[in-house]
Order: C-alpha cells, then sequence, then structure tokens
C-alpha cells in the first residue's frame, strides 16, 4: 500500500521516541513539518502526562489539520486513582481531527509480542527481559527521574535475561562508541547487562501510516 503523506498531520509523541521519529523525517518517512514532543517519562507522573498532552494536542492543533498522537493505549498511562481513565479516553475527549497510534507502549510500536518473543527466545533462552527503546538510553535521567538504587535493585534484576534495547537507527553502538563509561555505569545501576538488538522500524512506520489514514477516513 502506498505510503500517506504526513504534510498536513502534526505528531504529537511521548519525547522517549523522538529518536526514532527525528530519523523517520531525516530519511524522508515523515515530511511533516510538526513533530511536538511531551517531556520523556511521564508515565511516572500521570497528572503531567495528561497536562502535557493536552497542551501539546491544542498547540499541534493550531498548526495543521489533523493531529496523530504517537502513545501507548495500557501502559503509558495508568491512572490508579480513576482505572476507567484511560489513554483512549483522553483521546476521545479532542477533537475529530485527533488519532493515536494503535499500540500498547513504545517497545510495542518498534516489535510486536511475538517478535519480543522471538528477539528474547534468542538472546535470552526465554528469560524475562527488561525492554527498552534508544531513547530510555539517551533520556535515562528523565525516564527514572525519581529512581534510586534501591529501586532499581527491586525492579530490574527479576529480569533474569537482562535488557534489550530495541534498536532500529544504530544508537547504542554510536553511544557506546562515544559514552563507553556510561553505558557500562548504566548497566552497573540497574544490575543486568544491557545489549542492542537491530530491528527495522517497518512496524513503526506500518503503524505511523495506518494511524495517518485513520484521520483521512481511509482504511
Amino acid at each position: 500500500m502506498e505510503k500517506p503523506s504526513f504534510a498536513d498531520v502534526a505528531i504529537v509523541s511521548c519525547g522517549t521516541l523522538s529518536p526514532e521519529l527525528r530519523h523517520l523525517k531525516q530519511t524522508g518517512f515523515l515530511d511533516t513539518e510538526h513533530l511536538i514532543f511531551t517531556t520523556p517519562g511521564l508515565h511516572e507522573d500521570i497528572e503531567e502526562l495528561e497536562r502535557q498532552l493536552i497542551s501539546k494536542i491544542a498547540a499541534a492543533a493550531d498548526r495543521a489539520p489533523h493531529v496523530l498522537v504517537v502513545y501507548g493505549g495500557k501502559f503509558c498511562y495508568v491512572n490508579a486513582d480513576n482505572p476507567t481513565r484511560t489513554m483512549q479516553t483522553i483521546i476521545a475527549e479532542q477533537p475529530a481531527s485527533v488519532e493515536r497510534i494503535d499500540a500498547t507502549h513504545c517497545m510495542d510500536m518498534l516489535a510486536d509480542e511475538s517478535e519480543r518473543e522471538r528477539i528474547a527466545t534468542e538472546l535470552a533462552g526465554g528469560e524475562p527481559v527488561w525492554w527498552m527503546t534508544p531513547g530510555w538510553i539517551q533520556f535515562r535521567y528523565k525516564v527514572f527521574k525519581d529512581w534510586d538504587k534501591a529501586m532499581a535493585n527491586e525492579n530490574f534484576p527479576r529480569h533474569t535475561g537482562g535488557a534489550v534495547v530495541l534498536d532500529g537507527i544504530g544508537f547504542v553502538d554510536e553511544y557506546m562508541s562515544k559514552h563507553p563509561e556510561d553505558f557500562l555505569e548504566y548497566s552497573d545501576w540497574m544490575g543486568i547487562p544491557i545489549q542492542a538488538h537491530p530491528i527495522s522500524l517497518d512496524r513503526f512506520k506500518d503503524l505511523l501510516a495506518a494511524g495517518c489514514r485513520r484521520l483521512k477516513g481511509g482504511a
């Protein structure tokens, strides 16, 4: 199916995915002039996430007739005080010209569940894996803003397969060559090894294209 044009679409995304979205713009897949990002790691602060997301959507709607939101539906916004309020609830409250990408979280946008299972089997013998994207490396101190070593010890070591970065842009190799000490310190802080797995961005492109078509009334 022919790729739709994003020229009349503004994209509002979690900043964690900014490396991939900027790459897709630089390589010509996204022809939009409007990439708008919320602060990375706001799944830890849902009140601020909701505030920023609604504000950014409004700003995006002033710039383009269509707005595509790049946020997961299941795990990015979990409201413990009001469980029936979900990401889809927030999107449904926006104008009809606003649509959300069809995925559960950022890792799912890059590799679906079956692909992640295949990678976990290949790299970790099927052991539990802590999944990451390049943004979880680049924006570490925002994503884990309020985490101390005790919290890291409580959460990461149970992932006996280590951490795997789903890398569709060659980010980890470049980061390790420029900041090897930081990368090793990150792994030490997590208490598990971190390795990259190269992927294509085909799934992400397909999800973006499908969201764009829905915005414009297509299938």
